[in-house]
């Protein structure tokens, strides 16, 4: 699976989506025709003032690129980046989502006391 890593975008979402549309879209595109494989993008850590216009532009492409898959990850550090795009590689119905990440993990699993 291929990735596409966003370094960095501006913190107002408004400015930062301009950025995006006008300074990565046409990389991304150009990277969906020249590599046949599912994509994901790997925006860096933002508040939740951003989720919306992600998402909006991750599905955009998604619908644009079918049957190519194409996802992005938000956040985490290398090695969630890494999983996610392992994860995402192996999940064959999965287009046009957006995971947040972080570095926490999901911890052990607790069982209620019998």
């Amino acid at each position: 699976m291929a990735a596409f890593e966003i370094q960095s975008l501006g913190q107002d979402p408004s400015a930062a989506a301009a950025q995006f549309y006008s300074q990565y879209l046409p990389l991304i595109e150009i990277q969906l025709a020249a590599v046949p494989e599912p994509l994901t993008i790997l925006f860096p850590q933002a508040d939740y003032t951003h989720a919306a216009w992600r998402l909006a532009a991750v599905q955009a492409l998604a619908r644009k690129a079918a049957p190519q898959r194409v996802n992005a990850a938000a956040g985490g550090g290398a090695a969630a980046r890494e999983a996610a795009v392992l994860y995402l590689a192996a999940a064959e119905g999965v287009t046009g989502q957006v995971l947040q990440l972080d570095d926490a993990g999901a911890g052990p699993v607790v069982e209620p006391a019998q």
